[in-house]
């Protein structure tokens, strides 16, 4: 196996050298003129699973945006909206305000920790089935494939001149290119937006300016990042190839190429029989290169596992083919384990991949802590939420009667589809009175009636006035307790500042 490892038993190091550099001797340049990579078409297992996951991936995004989702009377019915707007975060039967962000740190580091987990069991699984630059750029070449032709058609293509129909060919292409990034940029805009209404103004041409430049962005990045950017996204682009082998070691599940079964190197002549090639030194390596014409990203996996690789399987689908022609076994070229290969090219049994591993496990219960916090919160969120600032000019106000006022600036978010009433009381202080501004500043009792309209935020400026023999020192906490008319209560500690003793 050529993993580049420096010793068997440790985890493999990833090659860093650019796809078609030359070994051995010093750089002519400091920069590699770039090559294209003209992906040639395959067939197999691993690429049936590519396109099964890019027609689940591209259907997800596009169709999500038009799903409904019935939230009653003046509420947005689209089923996943990001209301900059009102501020407000819709995903189905969940909706979050502003200040519940800490969902959204949830989610990512979730995320990310299912992103660790599925890199340490199966290498760079993500960036070879479900990255949206693996998905789109898959789709970008089989429109290449479609229109152009074959690998070596679109090379000899390309090393020509012009001609009507290389011209009308190249036209074609990125013309179905900018209809596909047309629609991926219009796609995003109505996550943000109501999609039919959205849509109608575009044909009308009614859309707003905001509107039309980031779907013109986000047009332009897609042509841009899916044409003609490519591999170099993974390679240059993405810091995640850089951060590979601290995820993986001998365990992990990765494209792997037995160079013990596979060297030495040669074309395989009719009138050669496989004892003959045996006895010659030779493996089971015809040296066709189908695994590198096949490659999305242009590397040669025979060399090792190099940064380059995203994991996608093209390359076991195009030798087991091979392999199948010329009446050898499969699996020249498969996923397997450092371990299971130095195991074979020794002559050992073979060893299980082992799934349960300290750092698989660390990662597993990580998601299963972060994925259980948010379901019980999303569970027992509450539909009321209270926020209160004091004013601080001044700090406080006596009165003509001796007692001290102190300001407060309350906000009630009503988190409901229905207007409420709540009482507002307070508590921590003896002899506490609460007054509204606007519903006159002589009505001070213990308890205040406030209402709040359905999904929205309620402010008030409430004056809290205090006996000055209760006030002990300068800063003393105090308790404000709001109640909904149907028992649900939110409370909110801060100070109530005075001239102290």
């Amino acid at each position: 196996m050529s993993t580049a490892t420096d010793t068997p038993d440790k985890a493999p190091r990833i090659r860093r050298t650019p796809p078609g550099k030359p070994k051995g001797g010093p750089p002519d340049t400091l920069f590699e003129t770039h090559s294209k990579v003209y992906p040639k078409s395959v067939h197999g297992r691993f690429r049936r699973i590519k396109w099964a996951a890019l027609i689940v991936m591209l259907a997800i995004y596009y169709v999500l945006p038009w799903l409904r989702w019935d939230r009653g009377p003046n509420a947005p019915s689209q089923a996943v909206l990001l209301d900059i707007e009102h501020r407000r975060f819709y995903l189905f039967f969940i909706e979050l305000w502003p200040q519940q962000i800490y969902y959204l740190t949830g989610a990512l580091i979730l995320a990310a920790l299912g992103l660790f987990l599925a890199t340490s069991l199966a290498g760079r699984v993500w960036c070879g089935y479900a990255c949206p630059q693996t998905v789109w750029t898959d789709l970008y070449v089989w429109v290449e494939h479609l229109v152009e032709g074959e690998r070596g058609t679109r090379i000899r293509r390309d090393q020509g001149g012009w001609t009507v129909d290389k011209l009308w060919r190249k036209a074609a292409t990125n013309a179905i290119w900018l209809l596909i990034a047309l629609a991926t940029g219009g796609a995003w805009i109505f996550y943000f937006t109501d999609a039919p209404t959205l849509l109608g103004e575009l044909l009308r041409l009614e859309a707003s300016s905001t509107a039309v430049g980031f779907i013109g962005l986000f047009t332009g990045t897609t042509y841009l990042l899916a044409g003609f950017a490519r591999e170099q996204v993974c390679t240059y682009m993405c810091p995640w190839p850089r951060f590979q082998s601290a995820m993986i070691d001998e365990d992990s599940l990765i494209v792997t190429y037995q160079e013990w079964r596979g060297e030495g190197r040669a074309p395989l002549r009719k009138s050669q029989s496989w004892e003959e090639r045996a006895e010659a030194g030779l493996g089971d390596c015809i040296d066709c290169s189908n695994c590198v014409q096949v490659c999305p990203t242009g590397i040669d996996i025979r060399d090792g596992l190099q940064m380059q690789c995203i994991g996608c399987g093209l390359c076991v689908d195009a030798c087991d083919d091979i392999m199948t022609k010329i009446g050898r076994p499969t699996g020249l070229i498969l996923f397997d384990t450092q371990t299971n290969q130095i195991a074979l090219s020794s002559g050992g049994a073979p060893v299980k991949a082992r799934w349960l591993r300290p750092r698989v496990i660390v990662y597993g219960l990580g998601m299963l802590v972060i994925g259980g916090a948010i379901v019980a919160g999303l569970a027992l969120r509450p539909g009321l939420d209270i926020s209160v600032l004091r004013d601080r000019a001044p700090l406080f106000v006596t009165l003509a009667d001796g007692t001290v006022r102190n300001a407060y600036t309350f906000k009630i978010s009503n988190m409901t589809r229905d207007p409420r009433d709540y009482e507002l009381s307070v508590s921590g202080l003896a002899g506490a009175t609460i007054a509204v501004a606007g519903e006159g500043l002589a009505a001070q009792t213990e308890r205040q009636r406030l209402t709040a309209a359905p999904d929205m935020v309620a402010t008030y400026r409430i004056f809290v006035t205090v006996p000055r023999a209760a006030l002990r020192e300068a800063s003393q906490p105090l308790n404000l307790v709001l109640t909904s008319a149907t028992g649900e209560r939110a409370s909110y500690q801060t100070v109530f500042m005075g001239p102290g003793n």
